[in-house]
C-alpha cells in the first residue's frame, strides 16, 4: 500500500474510533448520571427490568472502563469486539423504529447503521489503527 494512502487510512481509523467513542460515551453518562432513564431504555428496548439505579450505575461504570480501553486501542481484539457486539445488539433491538421511521423519533434511528458499519470496518481493520493508540 502506499505510503500515503496508508497515512489517510490511519487517520480515517482514528477519527472513526473517536466518534464511535464519543457516541457510546454519551450513552454510558446517561447510564451512570441518570439511571432511571437508562432503566426505562432497558425495558423498552430490550425488555430487561432493571429498575435499581445503582444496578445501572455499576453498569455505566463498567462500560466507561471498556470505552477506555476502546479509546486508547487497548487489547483491541476484545475491546473493540465488545464495542462492536453492544452497538450490535442496540441496533437490531431497535427494529421496531425501523419499521415507523416517520413517526416520533424513528428516523433518528437509522443513523445507528453506518456506526454499525463503523464499528465493524474498525474491529477488522484493528491492526492497521495505530495513531494515539496501543500497538
Amino acid at each position: 500500500m502506499k505510503p500515503e494512502l496508508l497515512k489517510k487510512l490511519k487517520l480515517g481509523l482514528l477519527f472513526l474510533r473517536i466518534s464511535i467513542f464519543l457516541v457510546m460515551f454519551m450513552w454510558t453518562i446517561d447510564k451512570i448520571l441518570r439511571g432511571s432513564h437508562a432503566a426505562g431504555v432497558f425495558k423498552n428496548f430490550y425488555n430487561i427490568e432493571l429498575s435499581n439505579g445503582t444496578l445501572m450505575t455499576v453498569l455505566g461504570f463498567l462500560e466507561l472502563l471498556l470505552l477506555a480501553c476502546f479509546i486508547v486501542g487497548f487489547k483491541k481484539r476484545i475491546s473493540y469486539g465488545l464495542v462492536l457486539i453492544f452497538h450490535f445488539i442496540s441496533t437490531i433491538s431497535s427494529f421496531k423504529q425501523y419499521l415507523n421511521p416517520f413517526e416520533g423519533p424513528g428516523l433518528l434511528f437509522f443513523t445507528a447503521w453506518p456506526m454499525l458499519a463503523g464499528c465493524w470496518l474498525l474491529y477488522v481493520l484493528r491492526e492497521e489503527d495505530t495513531v494515539l493508540s496501543k500497538k
